[in-house]
Order: C-alpha cells, then structure tokens, then sequence
C-alpha cells in the first residue's frame, strides 16, 4: 500500500469523556506529519481522520502520549510458504506498510503473524496484503470457542508432506550420484558405466533424472524463490534455486551442446544440483519435525480436556461432548475422570490433581463451594461441580491463548538478527558474483567458478538466525506452562533473566493471606464492643483483614450492627457511620490523617504486638481513639527457601509491604529478606519499584499491587489457576507458590542462554563457512568447498539451531 496516498481512519477512543478531551486529543493529533482532516466525537467517542505518509503506530504514539490510547484490533493470520527469515521479514514490512496498521509480528517457527491494527481493516484484507507478497495467508480464528490449533499440528503435516518429497528425490538422486561419484567409492564403477552406455548417454540420464529431481520435489524452491527475485525481494528459496538451476543448465549446456564450453571446462554437476535439493528437503524434514516437538507443551495443555462430560439433565447423567456443555449445568465427576470445564464443587469431598497446571505435586483438597478447573484430574472421590466457564472463557483456554500470545512477542534480541536478515540474501548473492568473476579471472576455468559461485549460494543459511530466537521462546513458554508459570508476554522472558533485585508484597505473597485475630486491647468499651464494630464495619470490605475480623467476631457469637456510609481509603483503612458513631478504622497514618490523637498504651502494645509480626488495626469511635486489634497473617511455608534460592542466585530481595514498619521488618528478618519498606501505599510502593532501579521483578497478588506491577522491569503476579488475566502483570504463577518466582528466573535465564548459543552458531557458521565457500583457503593450500557439502552443512544448521532449543523442555 502507497505511504503517501490518503487513507481515511476511523478510531474508537474509550478515554473520551468531554469536549475537552475531544479537543485535547485533536490538538495531540495536529503536529503528526502526515495527519489531516482531524475530527473528534465526545458522543461517540470516535475520531476520524486523514493519513497521507503518516502510519497507524504514529497516531496510536501520540494519542497514548496524550493520555488516550485507541482501541485497536488485533488479527492472527496463517501464512504458508514462509521458510527463512527473510521471507518473515518481508511478510513484516508488507503488513507494516498499510498505513492502518500499527504493529506487525511475523513468526517463523508458527508460520503466523500478529497484526494489531484499525477496528475497520478486516482480516481478509490483511491476509490478502500478505498473499500479495507472495506468501498465502488467511485468517486463523478460534474453532467452537477454543483456541486455533497449535503450530505443532501444522509443523506435523508439514514434516510428513517434506518426508515424501524428501524420500522421491532421495530415490531419483541415487542413481546420478553413483554415475558421478561412486568410482570414489567403489573403484572403476565410473568408467565400466561409461563403456558401456557411452559419456553422452550416461550424462544424458543423469540430466532427465536431475531434471525429475528439480521439477518435482524441489519444484518448490523454484515455485517461491524465482517470483521473490523477481519481484527484487530474494529470500532462501531464491538461493537454492539458483544455485541448483545454475548448475543444472551449465551441465545440461555441456551435455547438449558441449561445442561452445571451452573442452578444460566440459564437467557436468548434475549431481550436486540434486544433491542439494536432496540434502535441503531432508534439513527441511528434520526441522519442521523438532518445530512440531516444541509446540508439544501447548498441544499437551490443550489435549487436558476431554471430549465428553456426563451432564444431569432433569436428574438424569447424560454423556454430552463438550461444547454442548453451558454455565448452570450439573456435571458429575467419577473418580479417576478428568474435569471437562471450570466449575464449583457442589457435592461430595475429595482431592483433585492441578498439578498439569499450576506445577504443585501435592493434590488440592477440595469441597462444595471451592472451585475445579477443566484438564485437572478427580482423585478417588465422587464429585458434581456447577459449570461457570465454557469454550474460550475456561482458565486452560485462556492459558492457551496467553502462552501463544507469548510465544508470537518479540524480544528486544531480535531486532539485530532483523537487520541483518534484512540484507542477508541480497549480500550473499553479490558474493557469489563477486565469486563467480575472481575466479574466472584467476581461477582456473569456468566450471570452478561456477561451482564456487553455486557453493556460496548454497552455504549462506538466514533459516537458522530466523529460527535461533522464535524457536527458542516456544519451548521456553511452553516449559513454563508446564511449571505452572505463564508469560503475557514473550519480552518478560529476557527482561527477566537480567533480574538484579525482586520486590515482594507481603500479604498473600510471602504470606498465605489468611490473617487471623490475635489480639485487641481497648479503652474506655469491651473488648466484644470494639470487636463488634469493627466487624460491622468491614463486613462490606473484600480485604483479607476484614475476613479476619468477621472471623473472630463470628467465633464469638457477636450479633453485627448495622453500618453505613462505608468508605475504603487504599493503604490506610475505612470509615463508616455504625449506630449514629463516625467510625474510623486503619492504621496510624489514618488516625494522624484524621486528626485523632493516638492513646500512648494502645499503641505501646500494638508495637508490641508489631515486633512479634502482627499487624495492628486501631479503631476510633467518633474521633477518639478505643481500640487496637492485632491481627497476624503465617507466612507461607514455600517463602524462606524461595528468599534463600534468589539470594543463591545472585539476586537482591526487598519486600514491600502496606503494613506496618515494625511488621514488615519483624516478617522479613524471619525470611531473611535482605530489606523491608512498610506503611507502603499502592502509590508508594509503584514509587519505590522506580527507586530500586530498571532491572527490578516485583511480585504481588496483582490487586493492590497492580501499579507496582505494572512499573516494575517484569510484573509477576500470584494467584490461582482460575484467575491469570492479570492485565498488569508480565507473567503469572497459577499456584499461590512464591517458588514459581525463582522457576520463572531459572527458567528466563535458560531461555537466554540458549538463545545466545543459537545466535552464536548461526552467525559464526555463515562468518566462518562463506569465506571457505567462495575459495578464501585455496591461494593458502587448503581446501575448497563442494556444493553438496556446502547444502548438507546448511540443511543441519537449522536443525542444530532447532535441535539445540529443544533442550528447553527439560530446563528446570
């Protein structure tokens, strides 16, 4: 699509609540170049504009900016023929040249692409942008409110299609490589075929069996590498075809009209064209079967649920398949069976194995009102759950789509492997002219030249720098998967392995969340008075201390009146009319906030009670301060040795907490945490993830702690299998193990260092091999290099690369 041509756009903006806003945003939009034509609804909340050399991402920059960031679409895409990186380069810049697009990511290893772009574009017309590059594509939708099927399945069908052709040309190459080369092997084999069929006749058949070889399984380097260069956009297909082509024809040229070669030069290469293409149809084989293993993990995830559930319909157990299955229903749950979708015990007791998902080994107890989640397994109980999740809104679904979302990111690594892929092709043909004319005018005739021309075209391999990253992050969120640790986004994994220090939320984090009242000192009313207040008071909260005092007050058998007028204030407590009283109830700053002077003996013993780890919640009945109720939250058993293994990893750990000072310090000596800031704010605590520095992991239940999260280098959020849409978070741990932290970091760490090596490798082969491929070593003595060797040493380097990712599905 022309850049400089006017394309009209249509944007939604959710932030838009005013004029104001409207005119704001078209003052945000007026200094964009390109951008014309600008008007701005408050009703409808749209904005509609002219591009004329401006892009989508421009715009969506400067509205973000502004403070009203659009609301763009986002389309998966399928695309075949895709084979190197170059090819996904180019699929790339084609998407990212419609000016309603505003970010594009092709990936090799899924053969998809990710387009973010304008609500209006449809995916029929991306797909189409796509296809006219040369590279089909379409659509890739959910199937019956499921994620699409993995890229493993697609990498399967591939490899069994590649098989076949891999085995034909295997079958047709034989021969001609026994004519040509078998006297090496089995002496005087070469001149007993040529006496008794004649030279002509004997390079004749090996022209018809090369021919064979080239036209039909290796048809397809020619059906995609010679429209790309013609088209001036050459990729690896371009290559290979060139390459085999170029010494087909010369040998056929010598073989038909051996009169117009020089007789020093009247050498045929039928061979190594077919072996080529022999050799790069089975690297090509062996690479799409390792890209099948490394979606295996999200293929296994997907296979958890079963295919039917045994619903009550009208009290009677029905065998229904799945998506027959709707909220409401009434599934029962034999022992041994497999959890078909989410749902809520609502019969019998027993245990259920979430290991598959949230990594933990020990099965999670389970009872009427708790909540199941679909492919996790029924122990030895009976069961009936109500369904409360089906199809795409199930916590497995959703972990589907969140690791695959993941797996088709980015890292930031991988922009110098584009810009070098960007090039790669075109460079390495200007080698091998640059080949083909030094050896003719040094060399020793024409057919050298050729060869070492054909050998540079043949060695150069951007198939294994386009695979060393992608491949890399689809095993490595995959294994995470299987650990019970999800990443939103595939970028987490390398800002997380340059960790320097992890930032802790104390509540729910590092301690089980389930605080519990240990105390209360009054003045001036009983002990049952205060307790009762505060219960009344916190009845209408959803925080883990208000269960707490709800708690002991119901242990107590206290009758709860009524409150009204609640108000929660984040980080310091509420305030509520209960009984014609104002009510206050929070910590310190909310008494000193509120003007209430503090009873010097309430607090002395709530210090006491601090040091000891206990969290103090002072109450004041209207403005003078009653009572202080202790409450104390365990720690979770998994939190001192998961402090120790970060320590143990080099990493500095800090907790931030909203509790008190002296509590926050008492929690954190008894882990070992190295540093302690409480009496933290939501606000504050996003303040003080900046302070620690850019290489900063902060850890927290994703609630309160969402800023934090969301300022931190890598946000981690804490929580249960049912409940990983974290927006703010980078990744998730499903289980409530603090543990899965150090997994993630282990687990970053390996994926980076794998990536390295897979760089390393593709880079160095194509530094080291080119020069050897164009001659470097014969003015020295040494050797030159085949092209048969050069496209075997090609084919396996993909297949190291690929090969050397797999070893992820085993990291720890």
């Amino acid at each position: 699509m022309d850049m400089t041509s006017s394309t009209e756009l249509d944007l939604d903006i959710p932030g838009i609540s005013c004029a104001s806003c409207a005119a704001r945003i078209e003052r945000s939009l007026a200094p964009v170049p390109g951008v014309s034509r600008i008007s701005v609804n408050p009703v409808t909340r749209r904005a509609h504009l002219d591009l004329a050399g401006a892009s989508l991402a421009d715009v969506a920059g400067a509205l973000r900016e502004a403070g009203y960031p659009p609301a763009l679409a986002t389309t998966r895409l399928a695309i075949d023929g895709m084979t190197c990186a170059s090819c996904a380069g180019r699929v790339e810049r084609a998407l990212l040249a419609r000016p309603d697009v505003a970010e594009a990511v092709v990936n090799l290893v899924t053969h998809g692409a990710t387009v973010t772009h304008a609500p209006g574009v449809g995916p029929e017309a991306l797909a189409g942008t796509v296809s006219a590059a040369g590279y089909p594509a379409r659509p890739q939708a959910a199937e019956g409110g499921r994620p699409a099927a993995p890229s493993r399945n697609r990498s399967r069908d591939e490899a069994a299609a590649l098989r076949r052709s891999f085995l034909w040309a295997l079958v047709l190459t034989l021969p001609v490589f026994l004519a040509e080369m078998g006297g090496h092997l089995i002496p005087g084999l070469h001149h007993a075929l040529v006496g008794l069929a004649g030279q002509t006749p004997l390079w004749i058949a090996q022209m018809l069996l090369t021919g064979a070889v080239l036209a039909g399984p290796g048809r397809r380097f020619f059906s995609v590498g010679i429209p790309a260069l013609l088209r001036g956009s050459p990729e690896m297909n371009s290559l290979v075809a060139l390459g085999a082509g170029a010494a087909f024809a010369y040998s056929a040229v010598v073989t038909l009209l051996p009169q117009i070669v020089p007789p020093a030069s009247r050498q045929v290469y039928f061979e190594a064209a077919a072996v080529i293409v022999t050799l790069i149809l089975m690297g090509r084989w062996l690479e799409a079967r390792a890209k099948g293993q490394a979606g295996a993990a999200i293929a296994r995830l997907m296979a958890l649920a079963p295919d039917h559930a045994t619903v009550l319909r009208d009290g009677v157990p029905v065998q229904v398949p799945l998506d027959q299955l709707r909220s409401g229903d009434l599934v029962r749950l034999a022992p041994g069976e497999r959890v078909a979708v989410d749902g809520e015990i609502t019969e019998g007791r027993g245990a259920i194995d979430e290991s598959m998902l949230t990594g933990e080994p020990v099965p999670a107890a389970k009872a009427p009102g708790d909540a199941v989640t679909g492919g996790t397994v029924n122990g030895n109980a009976a069961l009936t759950f109500r369904v409360t999740a089906t199809g795409a809104d199930t916590a497995l679904a959703r972990i589907v789509a969140m690791v695959e979302a993941a797996q088709a990111t980015k890292l930031p690594v991988q922009a110098i492997v584009d810009r070098v892929t960007r090039i790669f092709v075109p460079a390495v043909m200007a080698l091998a002219l640059v080949t083909l004319l030094l050896w003719l005018a040094l060399g020793p005739g024409l057919a050298e030249a050729l060869v070492a021309a054909v050998a540079v075209l043949i060695i150069a391999c951007p198939c294994a720098m386009g695979l060393a990253v992608p491949v890399s992050i689809m095993v490595g969120t995959g294994r995470g998967a299987e650990l019970g640790v999800l990443f939103r986004r595939g970028d987490a994994l390398q800002r997380l392995a340059d960790a320097r220090i992890v930032g802790f939320d104390k509540t729910g984090t590092l301690t089980l969340g389930q605080p519990r009242l240990v105390g209360i000192a009054v003045a001036g009313l009983s002990e049952d008075r205060a307790l009762a207040l505060a219960a009344a008071a916190e009845a209408r909260s959803e925080h883990p201390l208000a269960a707490a005092v709800l708690a002991a007050a119901q242990d107590r058998g206290l009758s709860l009146p009524d409150a009204q007028s609640v108000e929660a204030a984040s980080g310091r407590g509420l305030t509520a009319t209960v009984e014609g009283h104002a009510l206050l109830l929070g910590n310190r700053a909310a008494l000193a906030e509120a003007g209430i002077t503090a009873e010097p003996d309430l607090v002395r013993q709530a210090e006491d009670a601090a040091h000891e780890g206990a969290t103090p919640v002072h109450l004041a009945l209207d403005g003078r301060h009653r009572a202080s109720l202790w409450l104390a939250d365990p720690e979770r058993p998994e939190a001192a040795p998961t402090i120790r293994a970060l320590r143990g990893l080099g990493l500095r750990t800090v907790m931030l907490s909203g509790d008190t000072e002296t509590t926050a310090q008492a929690v954190a000596a008894r882990l070992g945490v190295d540093e302690a800031r409480g009496g933290l704010r939501p606000d504050d605590k996003q303040a003080a993830i900046r302070d620690l520095g850019a290489a900063t992991v902060f850890v927290g239940d994703g609630i309160n702690d969402a800023p934090a999260l969301a300022s931190a280098a890598t946000g981690i959020a804490i929580g249960s299998g049912t409940d990983i849409a974290i927006e703010s978070a980078d990744a998730v741990l499903i289980s409530g193990d603090p543990s899965g932290v150090v997994r993630a970091i282990r687990l970053s760490r390996a994926v980076m260092r794998n990536i390295r090596q897979n760089l390393f490798w593709a880079f160095a082969y194509n530094v080291a091999l080119i020069p050897v491929a164009m001659g470097a070593l014969v003015p020295l003595g040494g050797p030159s290099l085949s092209p048969m060797l050069a496209a075997g040493a090609m084919a396996l380097s993909s297949v190291f690369v690929v090969g050397n990712a797999l070893r992820l599905r085993s990291a720890p």
